[in-house]
């Protein structure tokens, strides 16, 4: 594979002064190492493996190291990826007995050490690896191994597809692609006393509705999502909370940005939602409604809309993810860190 940058001069184009490459006709190449880096940090940090289930608690942490070269070529409008990377992750896990009481806390790695378009049809190779080897240990990196392994598999081969679609150019090339749509010649312009045009759908977002009930009152949960320091508390990530209409919030460490529209003590919350990953402009709105059908007993009801099916890097499971987000990474550490299962 030629290294990023060695292409034939006689086919690389320098910047134009006007910025064009008409058609994608000459040969450009975009290097997207940097891209990738940000890709697998939003598609592996903090992912949910086992919650519970054996007693068993597992998750990914974050993007450890990414190596190695990737880069899209383009030339007459043909996409050609080229990539030799290797991957690596940290996670951490835990084994409770029977009576929830801790037995065993252990990280490790995950390494991918060669991911390449020359394999681009061929699941990697995975390489699982914990700092205690003792046999609570083992069972817990088995565990990782065989739930863990292949939604890391899945994660590598949505890279993959993204690469293969242009990676960050991919926007560049579907808006080349797009043509302002022309009027026709007999259609005339619409005048006053038309009939009111019809609502336009939005395409390509779609709704989260969730319901979950938590053994704590409405006034407890609602503070604890509008405090910071109780969100650093529960998701281990730096948070930052106006807790005023009209006020800012930053939560996961930024990754997630967004404003308080509306905000009724023990009652509701609705908030705009932006994750750093998504296009330039995409605003989703959260709609939290706090319910107590009896005294101890918390009612929520979720509603999360326009968030979008596929972000900035090509990833098709935005909706997916959010979801199981609001799940595993909001609500069920929640029930965890404060007491309120049910």
């Amino acid at each position: 594979m030629a290294k990023y940058g060695e292409g034939d001069k006689r086919w690389i184009v320098e910047e134009r002064t006007d910025g064009t490459n008409v058609h994608n006709w000459h040969w450009s190449e975009t290097n997207c190492l940097e891209w990738s880096r940000t890709f697998f940090t939003n598609l592996l940090s903090g992912l949910t493996i086992l919650n519970g289930e054996g007693n068993l608690f597992i998750r990914t942490t974050s993007l450890r190291t990414l190596d190695g070269e990737a880069y899209v070529n383009i030339r007459k409008g043909k996409i050609i990826p080229g990539y030799e990377i290797s991957v690596t992750v940290s996670w951490e896990g835990e084994a409770k007995d029977s009576d929830g009481k801790s037995l065993l806390k252990v990280t490790g790695g995950v390494e991918i050490p060669y991911i390449s378009d020359e394999n681009a049809d061929e699941d990697p190779e995975v390489r699982v690896t914990v700092n205690d080897e003792g046999p609570i240990g083992r069972r817990i990196k088995e565990a990782m191994v065989l739930k863990g392994k292949p939604l890391v598999v899945e994660k590598v081969k949505s890279w993959v597809q993204s690469m293969a679609k242009g990676g960050p150019v991919k926007e560049e090339l579907e808006t080349k692609k797009v043509s302002p749509p022309q009027q026709n010649q007999n259609q005339k312009p619409a005048t006053e006393g038309s009939a009111a045009p019809t609502k336009e759908v939005k395409k390509g977002v779609k709704s989260i509705r969730l319901t979950e009930r938590f053994n704590c009152r409405a006034r407890d949960l609602y503070e604890i999502l509008m405090d910071e320091n109780r969100w650093k508390g529960f998701t281990q990530s730096n948070a930052r909370i106006n807790k005023e209409v009209g006020g800012d919030f930053s939560i996961f460490d930024g990754s997630v940005t967004g404003t308080n529209l509306e905000l009724k003590e023990a009652k509701l919350i609705v908030q705009r939602w932006r994750f750093g990953s998504w296009n330039d402009g995409v605003v989703s709105t959260v709609r939290l409604v706090f319910e107590e059908p009896e005294p101890g007993v918390t009612v929520v009801k979720l509603t999360h809309s326009d968030v979008p099916e596929e972000d900035r890097y090509g990833n098709a499971t935005v909706v997916e993810n959010t979801e199981r987000g609001w799940k595993d990474l909001i609500f069920q550490r929640i029930r965890a860190v404060f007491g309120f299962g049910i």
